[in-house]
């Protein structure tokens, strides 16, 4: 009975990657939870920011067929500079409908209305891979803890099948919660953006004081703990932050080690698909930049993951 509530519990994604290699070991299927608590500057997913489902737009595919304003003209609004998409007086119950009519597909959903089960059906597809390459299953965001008890449905199936299953947060919820789940996530992938905490709370719009708490409390209580650490040219690109990457590795046995990542530029482009303020772009660093990073960790004596 237990499973088939598990299954029935529902929850929103955004998507579902296949085939992923740096999610976690092995190859694996990753899938993207809708919800997050945080907006940062340098955001690669904005539509996993609303919980709700949203329509993506790209103007450039719309030919003002204005199919979409007979399903509501207050928020698709035609004028001499073309269409205009007012999202907030769209109704929910009319998202659907609207990309439906969009006869050149500019109009778009994001976000999917799922259960557990069905989650769990798609991913067990590929299992063969995940067996042969010591790979599983990763949730994140978004960021999945947003949807605390369709979260815990998928661990608990994706455990229940012996499925490797990895968990990307930024590591903003509760510790209880992430104790509660602890026994089924095999791998905590901690997204750690910045190490100051007034400028986390610029970059982020968020505090870091639980997060830096949950990454001591979780290595502690035996977790598996890996940092990913997205570095942002002319941002987070500094010696204090990488020396303080490094130290949390030698503090924390538990702790895989620190992986350094590159900005890309994508957050720009789907901020206007899907009307949030375009933020401002930063230079994406070349690969030996990248890996002088990642020296630089190492020289202050840090474990990096490549």
């Amino acid at each position: 009975m237990e499973l088939l509530q598990l299954k029935a519990e529902a929850g929103t994604i955004f998507n579902i990657q296949y085939f992923c290699i740096h999610d976690g070991p092995g190859i694996r299927s990753t899938v993207f939870l809708k919800g997050c608590r945080f907006a940062c500057l340098w955001c690669h997913n904005p539509e996993g920011i609303p919980e709700k489902r949203q329509l993506s737009f790209i103007k450039s595919k719309c030919i003002q067929c204005k199919e979409c304003a007979k399903i509501c003209s207050e928020a698709h609004l035609f004028t001499d500079d073309g269409h205009d998409l007012f999202r907030d007086k769209l109704p929910d119950g009319l998202v659907d409908a609207s990309a439906e009519a969009c006869i050149t597909k500019a109009l778009t959903v994001a976000g999917s209305v799922v259960t557990a089960g069905e989650v769990l059906e798609l991913i067990l597809r590929d299992r063969k891979y995940y067996d042969e390459s010591g790979g599983g299953v990763t949730f994140s965001g978004g960021e999945p803890t947003m949807q605390k008890a369709f979260l815990a449905a998928l661990l608990k199936l994706a455990s229940h099948e012996g499925l490797h299953t990895a968990l990307e947060t930024n590591g903003s919820c509760s510790f209880d919660y992430y104790e509660s789940i602890q026994p089924y996530v095999d791998l905590f992938l901690f997204d750690y953006k910045e190490t100051d905490p007034d400028l986390h709370r610029e970059y982020t719009h968020a505090d870091n004081t639980v997060i830096k708490e949950n990454i001591k409390k979780l290595h502690d209580a035996g977790a598996q703990l890996q940092l990913r650490c997205t570095i942002i040219p002319g941002l987070n690109d500094r010696d204090d932050h990488f020396r303080a990457i490094a130290q949390m590795t030698m503090d924390y046995t538990n702790l895989l080690g620190a992986e350094i990542l590159p900005y890309h530029r994508l957050a720009a482009a789907k901020a206007d698909r899907f009307g949030g303020i375009r933020g401002n772009e930063y230079i994406q660093p070349k690969p030996e930049t990248v890996e002088m990073w990642r020296d630089k960790v190492r020289e202050y004596g840090g474990r990096v993951v490549e």
